[in-house]
């Protein structure tokens, strides 16, 4: 086109357009509007009317793998979340056993208290030692069976001792002894035969 051509298209939109070339054919021609397509980041980006079949493939794989690296990265949030998550419970739950444990531990001389009221003849305070070891054995607190067993130093507290010709075994307990949900609250202080 000459000067003169481009100054007449420019008042003449009609001339502007008999002026050009017919476009050649292309996937999406004469759907009316159609959105651009991102390319990546500083590239122009390209109608999708104007892009070839190739170009649309292309388009097509990197946008499947960007979703399927969206699609990965949540799902590993949600599984980083859901361990978070357990582990979260497991952690209050041991922090409330830990309680509960150090509670019936502090608890231990009430219940000696008592057994000693009992043993000196005061027999009102039996009342008292059987609902506190009631509630305790409901939570977990079991008594260490001392006197007949074989001495165990995990579970008694040696502080007697007496000859004997058999395998040491524990011969009189001392001090009660107590384990709460498997675990050694107060060794039983024993004498052990043997």
């Amino acid at each position: 086109m000459t000067d003169a051509d481009n100054a007449a298209a420019g008042d003449n939109p009609a001339a502007a357009g008999a002026n050009e070339q017919a476009p050649t054919s292309r996937v999406g021609e004469g759907s009316g509007a159609q959105p651009a397509a991102e390319g990546p980041p500083g590239e122009p980006t390209q109608s999708v009317a104007d892009m070839t079949v190739e170009d649309l493939v292309t388009l097509l794989e990197s946008t499947i793998v960007e979703r399927d690296e969206y699609v990965a990265t949540a799902q590993r949030l949600q599984a980083d979340f859901d361990n978070f998550r357990k582990r979260s419970v497991a952690e209050s739950a041991a922090r409330v056993e830990s309680g509960l444990g150090r509670l019936a531990e502090a608890l231990l001389p009430v219940l000696d208290a008592c057994d000693a009221a009992i043993a000196h003849g005061d027999e009102s305070a039996g009342a008292i030692r059987n609902q506190l070891s009631a509630v305790l054995e409901r939570e977990g607190l079991e008594r260490i069976v001392a006197v007949g067993s074989p001495f165990d130093p995990n579970l008694h507290e040696a502080v007697m001792h007496e000859a004997g010709t058999a395998e040491p075994t524990v011969s009189e307990e001392l001090r009660i002894g107590y384990v709460w949900k498997g675990r050694v609250l107060r060794a039983a202080m024993v004498k052990v035969a043997g």
